[in-house]
């Protein structure tokens, strides 16, 4: 919804890539529907004949993923659909999973299950220095061992595009399952199924769809299946969703994301954390001195929401090798150049203010030769190098090299220690 502030001004909202704004359509829906199955029971919403919402749902998602008709089906959510998927996969000791950098945790924590039960190697293919997959790596050990490839269409760790239809044309005459993540890639970028070559695509259905929460969706070639139950409100609301953006995506939208870098770039101590050759959509970044969270509570006061990133939700990847949390913002066709200047207004607001905090009590208790005070995170000032994230390259194979622990339920973060 369009949420004003208290100054009256609409919230900038940039955080689509973790939970959408619905548009007021969908809301509006998802409010009825809720309110009859409330009162009436999940038959209220089965419509006429019976299953129709079902299967207007299903040919909206075949229409949006390239794919033929009753080859989707609806999950609470791509990371259950994945690990249904690694669950009931069968491998050899001998097989060797590849998974990259850009995973998230749950999907990892899919994976390292499945290496569990299996016995087979987990291996994590490389970057190159630019931050790009190395693809001459996976041509080079690409071999008949290597039974499951999972990708990420759109990295939401810094929102990196990876070649997904290239990685598909390699793995296409090997006998590699390829799953692919499209979370925060469907809605925002065209994505065809069929052309890329995956076997399992799993996607949100609240993030760039800007559907409601707790529902998302799968493709699985080449059988079809049924839908496990699932909450009817919700499944009409999505419908609406997919509806709303099939009319959205047939008018230009602007590319916002060179607004936003450029935004955050020219903030003084600001680090991009972007990588890779092409990104869309999503931006990573970290400030030398002042921790993400004190940021992101400033940046809230004043009408702009965006997401704070911790090491655990990405742990491969090179911006979670770094300690310090880092600040996601991310845009879509809802967003306007408007969002952007209210954004860099606020991060200048908020450094000022941040700084003369830190400034204040460090006056009142320095003596004649007392030393610098320490920033507002308890450590000494940081220059932008103390917070790069170097992007790791190196001849592979990369063994998957960590072991995982029990994961916190309350936030959905999995921790990782290095077996080495």
């Amino acid at each position: 919804m369009n949420t004003p502030t208290q100054s009256g001004e609409r919230t900038a909202h940039l955080n689509t890539a973790g939970t959408a704004r619905m548009p007021d359509a969908v809301h509006a829906v998802l409010a009825r529907a809720t309110a009859l199955e409330d009162r009436y029971g999940p038959a209220a919403l089965r419509g006429s004949p019976p299953g129709a919402p079902h299967r207007r749902v299903h040919a909206r998602l075949a229409d949006l993923l390239g794919v033929p008709a009753g080859r989707t089906v609806l999950t609470t959510g791509a990371a259950q659909a994945f690990e249904a998927f690694a669950r009931t996969t069968v491998l050899r000791p001998s097989d060797r999973i590849w998974t990259t950098p850009h995973e998230g945790v749950a999907h990892l924590h899919a994976l390292h299950a499945l290496r569990e039960r299996t016995r087979c190697r987990l291996e994590v293919v490389p970057l190159r220095p630019d931050g790009d997959l190395d693809l001459d790596w996976m041509r080079t050990h690409l071999d008949e061992d290597v039974a499951l490839v999972s990708v990420v269409h759109l990295s939401a760790a810094c929102g990196t595009v990876n070649p997904v239809e290239e990685i598909g044309r390699l793995l296409a005459p090997h006998r590699a399952q390829y799953t692919l993540d499209a979370s925060h890639s469907v809605g925002l970028l065209p994505v065809d199924a069929r052309r890329i070559g995956c076997r399992l695509l799993t996607a949100d259905g609240w993030r760039f769809l800007r559907g409601p929460q707790d529902i998302g969706f799968a493709y699985l070639a080449p059988h079809p299946h049924d839908d496990p139950p699932g909450a009817p409100a919700a499944v009409v609301a999505l419908g609406t969703a997919l509806a709303h953006h099939a009319r959205a995506a047939r008018s230009p939208q602007p590319d916002l994301l060179p607004l936003l870098r450029a935004a955050v770039h020219h903030t003084p101590g600001m680090e991009l954390l972007a990588a890779g050759g092409r990104q869309a959509g999503v931006l990573a970044f970290r400030h030398a001195e002042i921790p993400a969270a004190a940021i992101r509570r400033g940046l809230a006061r004043r009408g702009v929401v965006l997401a704070k990133t911790v090491a655990h939700e990405h742990p491969l990847h090179p911006a979670g090798r770094v300690a310090a949390p880092a600040l996601r913002a991310s845009v879509h066709h809802d967003n306007t150049p408007h969002d952007i200047d209210r954004l860099r207004r606020a991060l200048a607001e908020v450094l000022l203010e941040e700084r003369h905090a830190a400034a204040v009590p460090a006056r009142a208790a320095a003596g004649p030769t007392a030393a610098p005070a320490p920033g507002p995170a308890g450590r000494a000032a940081a220059g932008p190098a103390a917070v790069a994230a170097p992007v790791p390259a190196g001849p592979g194979p990369q063994p998957f090299p960590y072991r995982t622990a029990r994961p916190a339920r309350r936030r959905g973060h999995l921790t990782l220690h290095r077996t080495n």
